[in-house]
């Protein structure tokens, strides 16, 4: 079966993959910064990225686009359409990947929009899965094309055998005597027009009718559609277990949530992040980068929230007002301060708490 990368999207573990990993990535909130005197300082955000793509395509859809083609392609491409003061692109009218063609010849690079070349510096290229000597980052779907193949096969089997065009749905047998090809035409075509309609069919003693059915136990497809998430799953660097595919026996059992998000921020997202971070920052003026904050993925239950908050508190790490902010709360008020004094006493004089306050 002929895999393309619109064809293999009809694969439930390939479009799984692809999602999880968008989405993740495409929500992660997007700063800008530099550093002044060896600190990291946040800076406001040049228009290409909050609206990369015009009014029209707001930085979360024009992430989740080109996260979506680096995934199953390799590459994500744009046209430059308008640049700013700097020179720098201002914005980007991505490209569907089936009308671009990577052109490397005389080592001389150029892409070809349809019908029409235009040089690199006007196309905004990502590339993920680069190998040495290639221009281009090489497509998972076009090595996984055995894999997803084998998938969406045995699913068109599958879905043949239970509308009976793969199969009989059944044999009419003459229990009493042989009966030549006329006559087996003829009562195959009675029973037929009778049955269609949704009438009963009547006979003798000497036809039965035995409906062939498919038994689960036996049907190695089943087997193989299973099996196969998981291979499919190696292929776009997403566990099993995170798009519902994993094999029975096989699962892993985890602290916390937060501790599995972080296992696959890891060892699956991170690299990712990165290589899109420093792409990215090459919309910015020199010394700005692109960080991708990776907090949103890591969200704790709010038991283990807390206790992390007040380790960061009694640690002076963070401010309770800062703490507070997080939860969406204002600022503690001299009232606030007050009443917890009256719940929990006023802290006395010499205790670690005040010690470490003291500068005199």
């Amino acid at each position: 079966m002929l895999v393309t990368d619109d064809s293999a999207l009809r694969h439930s573990a390939v479009w799984a993959c692809l999602r999880l990993r968008a989405d993740l990535i495409s929500t992660m909130p997007l700063d800008v910064y530099r550093r002044v005197n060896g600190y990291q300082v946040e800076v406001p955000k040049p228009p290409v990225l909050i609206n990369p793509g015009g009014d029209n395509c707001d930085l979360q859809e024009w992430l989740y686009a080109t996260q979506f083609d680096l995934d199953r392609a390799g590459n994500a491409f744009g046209l430059i359409t308008e640049r700013n003061g700097r020179g720098l692109p201002s914005r980007i009218e991505l490209l569907p990947l089936q009308s671009v063609t990577v052109v490397y010849r005389d080592n001389k690079l150029s892409y070809r929009v349809g019908n029409e070349t235009f040089d690199p510096a006007d196309i905004w290229h990502e590339k993920q899965y680069p190998v040495a000597g290639l221009p281009y980052g090489l497509s998972p779907i076009q090595y996984a094309a055995l894999a997803i193949g084998e998938y969406l096969s045995i699913q068109d089997y599958a879905t043949d055998w239970f509308d009976g065009n793969a199969i009989p749905a059944g044999t009419l047998k003459n229990t009493e005597k042989t009966v030549d090809p006329e006559k087996a035409a003829e009562a195959k075509a009675r029973f037929r027009a009778t049955v269609n309609s949704g009438d009963v069919f009547v006979h003798g003693k000497d036809w039965e009718y035995t409906p062939i059915q498919a038994v689960e136990s036996q049907s190695q497809w089943l087997e193989a559609k299973r099996y196969g998430l998981n291979e499919i799953a190696r292929f776009f660097g997403c566990p099993s277990d995170l798009i519902d595919a994993a094999v029975g026996g096989s699962n892993m059992t985890y602290a916390s949530i937060t501790q599995r998000n972080l296992q696959f921020l890891i060892m699956n997202l991170d690299p990712a992040i990165k290589r899109r971070e420093k792409k990215l920052s090459t919309l910015t003026p020199s010394p700005q980068y692109v960080k991708l904050n990776t907090d949103a993925l890591l969200r704790m239950d709010p038991k283990t929230s807390a206790e992390v908050l007040a380790i960061e508190i009694n640690s002076r790490y963070r401010t309770p007002d800062e703490a507070r902010e997080l939860k969406n709360l204002p600022p503690l008020t001299d009232s606030d301060m007050k009443q917890f004094d009256r719940l929990f006493g006023v802290p006395k004089q010499g205790t670690p708490e005040t010690k470490a306050g003291n500068n005199d």
